[in-house]
């Protein structure tokens, strides 16, 4: 079992109660690799076969995390965030895949972001997801893999203070 942690996550341990492992720069270096490998051909995959009509709701969604951050309110801005990318991935109909990503992004969503709330670009940060659903509304793969590409690899710049790592 994982939970969040302020610099880690919690991790249950059988008959041994919980204990925070908190993430060092190869551990969030390792699962935005891992992430890279997964969501970007998936999101690809995502972008040819979704409706217009989940596509509405999506970017419902996205215009959440966008009001969420420009508030700073993290708690709604995570919620939907997750909520998100969660919905795109699950338009593949393979419970795995979805849940394994909905996992890797858990073990690292809150790092971070405190800062992106301080200096004002977790709005830019969620504003991305709205230029990703463009892309995926004209079903350009190529743009669809570039921005959520430059997404997750933007987002883990953000964590250490990069503009891209």
């Amino acid at each position: 079992m994982l939970a969040l942690a302020k610099d880690g996550f919690v991790v249950a341990e059988r008959n041994r109660g919980f204990r925070v492992v908190e993430m060092s720069e190869t551990d969030l270096d390792e699962i935005s690799q891992i992430r890279v490998l997964l969501e970007v051909p998936s999101t690809v995959e995502v972008a040819r076969i979704i409706s217009a009509s989940d596509l509405k709701r999506v970017g419902a969604i996205a215009d959440e995390i966008v009001a969420a951050a420009a508030r700073g309110d993290l708690i709604d801005y995570l919620d939907s965030d997750r909520r998100f990318h969660v919905a795109l991935i699950s338009q593949l109909g393979n419970a795995r895949l979805t849940e394994l990503v909905d996992r890797l992004r858990l073990q690292t969503r809150l790092y971070g972001l405190g800062k992106l709330v301080e200096t004002g670009r977790l709005v830019a940060s969620a504003e991305e997801h709205q230029e990703l659903l463009e892309t995926m509304r004209t079903k350009d793969a190529a743009a669809t893999e570039r921005v959520i590409g430059s997404h997750i690899k933007h987002v883990r710049g953000l964590w250490v203070g990069h503009e891209e790592a």
